[in-house]
């Protein structure tokens, strides 16, 4: 989630005090102990920063370095300042939203890490404090990137391995006005400068934006960087109004971790919760004969809805149990409308509380349905049971059916509407299924997603050998896209299939995955890149998340990760740094189609 940076900015921690303090002349005793509670806590936020100014003013006299010596005492008199007290300037702006943001991602005790927290749209809220300051000479331009770029630096080191943190920028303002300025120009440069696994960076990209900023994206992409994201800002804002948000409300919206998809400053959203294994429910059902593909898909169905509604139960469970048992006032001050209500943020009092459930193995599923649908009901060559037991069997003995099935019986991905509509039949029924249930709390509403983070592995581990030819213990397909090395016609082809099905209510996010040869970057390769990205959000897609890399590269990283340990790439929806993965997540990212543009 994002909290209220702008608050923060304009009213200062002590300014945040003083409206709890109007709150406290009226009202009950519960809602009293809760405000007093939040006073306490940006209280104690205010002590914790004046601390790093003494800290800052101490190392200045003992600085025997007059340009360090400076800046130390620059770092007391902002710290002093911010965040107790509205930010003026630049410099104050950035380190405001950096020292809260840390503060928040500190709970030692209910998190044995720190937490990760976005910083919403930087471009926007910084904005009018940088043009201010460069108009006025304060500060240039360079000095400005170089503040950036250390914020990124801060974010990064707050990350936990394995989680994700970062802003957006672009898209539409609540005015519906294309937000394109120099922040959205510098902050997407801090990924190249940093060249850092953190910030998640990821780029709002809107009909009428001006082409430079996308080709920037693609430019620092060429680098070998995995950031920028893009996102469709219109998909997500008609998603996030298919769901009750305002339009105005829906325009201001962060990438949680990797693509989910929630307000900022006002949600309470539990996103990923939980993961269920798409391609395991298939396996779970083959245990009968069918008499034909829709008895097979029924059943399918109806085991899916039984695990959406237990999966339903137990998040809510958790939800009631922690709103029983657990506060977080200090986080509470950020978001709406938790002081208006008086209600802690764990007791329903931000504005909305989704339960986000996300669908892993999408493509393997469609795979081995066409699989099935082929072999079994169309050609009758084989028995349901039959195809069980070399399932069970791993393929032992039968590899060259398994070849079969890789190569010779088409995939998803390939631009075939006879695959590619199992897709569109299972996204619908889950929408619909995921309607019927609300949480206990206020716009608790069920939304799916279907994108993975790492569980395509840790699933792939756990899920036996598949019909769609996948052996047992293989990671499971990284996304919405099609499955590792299944793209036989090109990348439109996979853009095509990858849009037949609509993304907008999966606003619990949709990720797809390209990766491109670095080697085969030539003069025109960029725009290349561009227009398969514009006909992917033309067409209505989602997200999409592009490694530049050769698959020599990632091998050598593979024999000596010594000598790799800064090489970066995306994942199922994050990013990470490719010698820290497991063997099997190198392996498949390895196989991943690799396209030359």
């Amino acid at each position: 989630m994002a909290i209220d940076y702008e608050l923060i900015l304009n009213c200062g921690l002590k300014g945040i005090i003083e409206k709890i303090n109007i709150y406290l002349l009226n009202c009950d005793e519960n809602k009293k102990k809760f405000y007093q509670v939040c006073k306490k806590c940006l209280e104690a936020v205010i002590h914790f920063s004046e601390q790093y100014a003494d800290e800052a003013a101490k190392l200045a006299e003992s600085s025997e370095d007059a340009n360090r010596r400076e800046e130390l005492k620059k770092i007391a008199e902002i710290c002093r300042k911010v965040p107790a007290s509205p930010a003026e300037s630049f410099y104050e702006a950035i380190q405001s939203v950096h020292f809260i943001t840390f503060c928040v991602s500190l709970n030692p005790f209910r998190y044995s890490s720190q937490q990760q927290f976005q910083l919403g749209h930087p471009d926007r809220y910084l904005l009018p404090y940088y043009l201010k300051d460069i108009q006025n000479g304060v500060i240039t331009k360079e000095y400005a990137q170089l503040l950036l770029d250390c914020l990124g630096i801060q974010v990064n080191n707050r990350v936990p391995n394995g989680l994700s943190s970062g802003y957006m920028v672009g898209g539409r303002d609540e005015n519906n006005k294309i937000v394109e300025n120099e922040l959205t120009d510098m902050c997407m440069q801090v990924v190249d400068d940093i060249k850092l696994v953190y910030p998640a960076v990821g780029l709002c990209y809107t009909e009428g934006m001006d082409d430079r900023y996308l080709e920037k994206a693609c430019e620092i992409l060429s680098h070998g960087c995995s950031h920028p994201a893009i996102f469709n800002d219109d998909i997500v804002t008609k998603g996030l109004q298919c769901y009750g948000v305002p339009e105005k409300e829906a325009r201001s919206y962060i990438h949680s971790t990797c693509v989910e998809i929630t307000p900022v400053a006002a949600s309470n959203v539990w996103v990923a919760s939980p993961y269920t294994n798409m391609p395991m429910l298939l396996l779970d059902i083959l245990d009968r004969e069918y008499t034909d593909l829709d008895e097979l898909l029924a059943t399918l169905f109806a085991k899916l809805d039984t695990k959406i509604k237990s999966n339903f139960e137990s998040e809510n469970a958790k939800r009631k149990y922690r709103g029983e048992n657990a506060m977080n006032p200090l986080l509470s001050c950020f978001v709406n409308d938790c002081l208006e209500r008086g209600a802690d943020i764990e007791q329903g009092g931000a504005r909305y509380n989704w339960i986000m459930p996300s669908f892993v193995g999408m493509a393997n599923l469609v795979d081995s349905l066409y699989a099935i649908k082929h072999l079994v009901f169309d050609l009758k060559e084989l028995s349901i049971k039959a195809f069980k037991v070399i399932l069970d069997s791993n393929f032992e003995n039968n590899e060259t059916f398994r070849q079969r099935l890789l190569n010779s019986i088409p995939k998803y991905g390939n631009d075939i509407d006879e695959i590619d509509c199992f897709f569109e039949k299972i996204t619908e029924h889950i929408i619909a299924e995921c309607r019927k249930y609300t949480g206990i709390h206020t716009n608790g509403n069920l939304i799916p997603s279907v994108f993975c983070w790492v569980m395509h592995e840790r699933f792939g581990g756990q899920t036996g050998a598949t019909p769609d030819g996948r052996k047992a213990g293989f990671p499971l397909g990284d996304g919405s896209g099609p499955c590792q090395g299944r793209e036989m016609k090109g990348p439109t082809a996979s853009i095509l299939s990858s849009t037949k099905w609509a993304h907008h209510e999966l606003i619990g996010g949709v990720a797809v995955n390209m990766k491109f040869s670095k080697k085969s970057l030539g003069m025109h390769s960029l725009d290349t890149m561009k227009s398969l990205i514009q006909t992917y959000i033309q067409r209505g897609g989602f997200e999409m998340q592009i490694n530049v890399i050769d698959k020599e590269t990632l091998e050598k990283a593979v024999i000596n990760p010594e000598e790799y340990k800064d090489l970066v790439v995306r994942i199922g929806g994050y990013s990470d740094y490719f010698v820290k993965l497991s063997s099997e997540m190198q392996q498949e990212v390895i196989l991943r189609t690799e396209h030359n543009i």
